[in-house]
Formats: structure tokens, C-alpha cells, sequence
């Protein structure tokens, strides 16, 4: 099974035998804009047209928790994941594609958590909805009640211990701007730079021009530049466990298993006690 989806692909399978269950997931990063600039609302999105069928899944309140001391999108209680996952008819024998506007980031994050709470086949459509040719739907469907049960793989999941360690026995790479990695801006959280040992590798950098990713080998090359190895351990974390989760996933094309640090920079810098890094050096 591969990790993404190309939307000609996504055609067909909805119309065989066992379409997949769609999840409109159109999240983006809100921060200080000029006065009265209006916030993204993903659900109007959804409102004005969506894949048809899809339902649409709200990242901050159904992918992840009440932001706090364990970072802006810490994981969401996963007896109301797994709820709000069957609201939307999500059932583990039945696949399931996701997609957002375009980044990715919060397609990501809905294919992290699914797979790391036990889903069998879930799939991201590569380029989100700008990279889909068909008709546009406004109806809201009502889905029959899924059966999933999340199990999480305690695996996949990095606690700030866990990074911190991971940066200096294997790779932890940072998903961030490189600017926000080497602290000459932080517009969101309390000082800027990086895990100590943290590897720079922006999301941008796993896709091309029109929001889809690489090639897998071009991938492969792009992380073995960074240092990644088949010898040592794989993780990833960004500002608060969304762009993070797209650069699993990019891992993930490329064939390379990985681990989240879902808390990310925006848990690390809460905690003065932590060490920070500044400049292009990991160290």
C-alpha cells in the first residue's frame, strides 16, 4: 500500500467495488494578521464545495486537543477520535483517502493519526483539491456509523525525551522554515531555533511546484543528503505536529518508516529548562 494518492487513481476507486470513505481535512496556520484580516475557516471551505461524499473533519478539535503545556496541537483524547473517526463512517476494512486545500499539512496529520491508531489503508491525495478534475459537491452527507477502534503504536509517537534522544542516536529531522530552525524569526512561540542536534529539513523542499511530492527516489536522495540511513532511527517534528506529520509522510513515500514528535517546537520552547539551538549548526 502506498501513502498517496493521484487524484485520477481516486476517480476510479470511487467508482469500484469498495470506494473509500473521503475526509475533507482543510485546515491552515493562523498567526497575527493585520487587524481585521478574517481567520481560515475550513469548514466554509468545505460549505462552498467539497469532493462529493466527502466529510469533513476539523483538525483542531477532532485531530487534536485543547492547546496547553504539551504544545499547540497535542494529541486529541483518542476515545473522542475514535467517535468522531465513526461519525464519519470510517470503518477499519473499509480505505480511506484525505485531503486538504493543497499544502498537505492537515492531510497529513488525519493520515498520521489514523495509521498510528491502527487504520490498515489510508492514503493522501497528492496535491489536495487543487489536483482534483471533477465536480464539486455542497451536499453534507450522513455516512453509516464506522466501526474503528483506535490502537496506537506507541512506536510512531516521540515525547521530548524521546527527540531529544533521537537527535543524537539517530536523525530528527525539523520540519520548519529554515529561518523559524535557525531562530532569526519566531512568530509564533516563545524563542526561536531548534532541538539541540535537530537536522533542517523544510516540507517545502519534499514537493514541487504544484504541491505534490517528489518522486520517491528523488525523496530517498533528498533524506539521505540529510543524513537519513537504513542504520539508524527516523523522526520528525515541525512548530506543533502538523507540517511534522507531512514530512512523515513524505518519509513514508520515499519507503522510510519514521516517528512523530507530536508536542514539537511549540512544547519544547514552553519549558525554559529545555536546551535550545540557534544558527545553521544542528548543535
Amino acid at each position: 500500500m502506498t501513502a498517496i494518492i493521484t487524484a485520477t487513481e481516486l476517480a476510479a476507486d470511487l467508482t469500484g467495488e469498495r470506494p473509500p470513505v473521503l475526509l475533507d481535512v482543510r485546515w491552515q496556520l493562523t498567526v497575527a494578521k493585520a487587524a481585521g484580516a478574517p481567520a481560515f475557516d475550513g469548514r466554509a471551505e468545505y460549505a462552498a464545495g467539497h469532493l462529493p461524499g466527502a466529510v469533513f473533519v476539523d483538525l483542531d478539535r477532532e485531530l487534536a486537543s485543547a492547546p496547553g503545556s504539551h504544545g499547540r496541537h497535542p494529541l486529541p483524547d483518542l476515545a473522542e477520535f475514535g467517535a468522531a473517526m465513526r461519525r464519519a463512517g470510517v470503518s477499519a476494512g473499509r480505505p480511506v483517502v484525505v485531503y486538504d486545500g493543497g499544502q498537505g499539512w492537515a492531510a497529513a496529520r488525519a493520515w498520521w493519526l489514523l495509521r498510528w491508531t491502527g487504520h490498515p489503508d489510508v492514503r493522501v491525495l497528492d496535491g489536495g483539491l487543487p489536483a482534483w478534475q471533477g465536480p464539486l459537491s455542497t451536499d453534507v452527507p450522513a455516512p453509516a456509523e464506522g466501526d474503528f477502534a483506535p490502537a496506537p503504536d506507541a512506536a510512531g509517537l516521540l515525547d521530548a525525551d524521546g527527540a531529544a534522544a533521537l537527535a543524537r542516536s539517530g536523525v530528527l529531522l525539523d520540519a520548519r522554515a529554515g529561518e523559524r530552525y535557525r531562530g532569526e524569526v519566531e512568530p509564533i512561540d516563545r524563542v526561536g531555533g531548534h532541538i539541540p542536534g535537530a537536522v533542517s529539513a523544510p516540507t517545502n523542499e519534499n514537493v514541487g511546484p504544484d504541491g505534490r511530492f517528489l518522486p520517491a527516489a528523488d525523496l530517498r536522495d533528498r533524506f539521505k543528503a540529510l543524513g537519513v540511513s537504513e542504520e539508524a532511527p527516523v523522526g520528525a517534528y515541525c512548530g506543533s505536529g502538523v507540517s511534522g506529520a507531512h514530512e512523515v509522510l513524505a518519509l513514508a513515500v520515499a519507503g522510510i518508516p519514521a516517528a512523530l514528535y507530536v508536542g514539537s517546537w511549540s512544547e519544547w520552547s514552553s519549558d525554559p529548562s529545555r536546551p535550545v539551538a540557534v544558527g545553521p549548526d544542528p548543535q
